[in-house]
């Protein structure tokens, strides 16, 4: 009996004996390191979309662009020429399509003369309030028209009244080419004010790049120009074609940012410091 629970304790110590070993021996599993995220490359920027509407040109120096809508007209484009010829100027027409087609003569004098051409519909309609298929039908006929009179297609076109949705700037541009003209310095010469009142308001306005908006179908308009012609080259200007000013267009120079103001010391009287006495009349 003895010999029998001698025997059992000795297989029970044996028996966890062995557990004890197992358990030291049995390999730990790894410790799963975390994987680091991939380094997210810096984002391109993108880049910045041409400009497309222009109504002034930063330039380094005296140039203008004089600009004349909605002829030509038979009678008062010719003079305006013989104007622009004596003085050695340069001008740019946006010329209404149906009078392009009527008068081909004189664009080709025009651009004889180192003048350009630009579109100005067919029709003279507010084109910011049609659809996009008549607008491409008004565009597209003026085009054919300068096309057929002068041998090429022009590059730049005016919308009248400045009218032009966002919308349709883009598809004209893309679908033309065409870069948008507005201006930045109107006369109101078709109001009618006078040749003194519109010369005067030219002459006021205009500054280096800018675009100034007339009308070659207006007899005070033509009757201001010799005027306003005459003290814009007193005055230093330089008369280019639209595309040529825009192909002088330089960078705008950012704005100085304003340093810092030192602040001013405040001086504490001592105490011992006593007031003057108050001056008497």
């Amino acid at each position: 009996m003895l010999f029998r629970r001698f025997i059992a304790l000795g297989a029970t110590v044996f028996f966890f004996g062995q557990t004890a070993f197992a358990q030291e021996t049995t390999p730990a599993l790894p410790v799963e390191k975390p994987v680091p995220s991939p380094i997210r490359p810096k984002s391109t920027p993108t880049p910045a979309e041409p400009q497309i509407t222009f109504n002034s040109v930063h330039v380094d120096g005296p140039f203008i662009a004089l600009t004349f809508d909605d002829g030509p007209s038979a009678t008062l484009t010719p003079k305006l020429l013989d104007l622009l010829a004596a003085r050695h100027l340069k001008a740019t027409f946006f010329v209404v399509g149906q009078n392009a087609a009527d008068h081909p003569d004189i664009l080709k004098r025009a651009v004889r003369e180192g003048h350009e051409i630009a579109n100005h519909s067919w029709s003279h309609p507010n084109l910011g309030k049609m659809s996009d298929e008549a607008v491409r039908r008004e565009l597209q006929k003026t085009d054919d028209a300068i096309a057929a009179a002068i041998g090429k297609r022009p590059t730049l076109m005016r919308p009248p009244y400045g009218s032009l949705t966002a919308h349709q700037k883009k598809w004209i541009h893309e679908e033309f080419g065409y870069r948008i003209i507005i201006w930045d310095v109107d006369p109101l010469d078709w109001k009618r004010p006078g040749p003194s009142v519109v010369a005067a308001r030219i002459l006021k306005e205009t500054t280096a790049g800018s675009i100034v908006l007339a009308h070659d179908i207006h007899p005070p308009t033509i009757e201001a120009m010799p005027r306003t012609f005459d003290q814009l080259i007193e005055k230093g200007f330089k008369s280019v074609t639209v595309t040529e000013l825009l192909g002088m267009a330089t960078p705008i120079p950012p704005k100085p940012k304003p340093s810092p103001s030192t602040p001013k010391a405040i001086v504490v009287p001592s105490p011992t410091e006593t007031a003057s006495p108050a001056a008497t009349p």
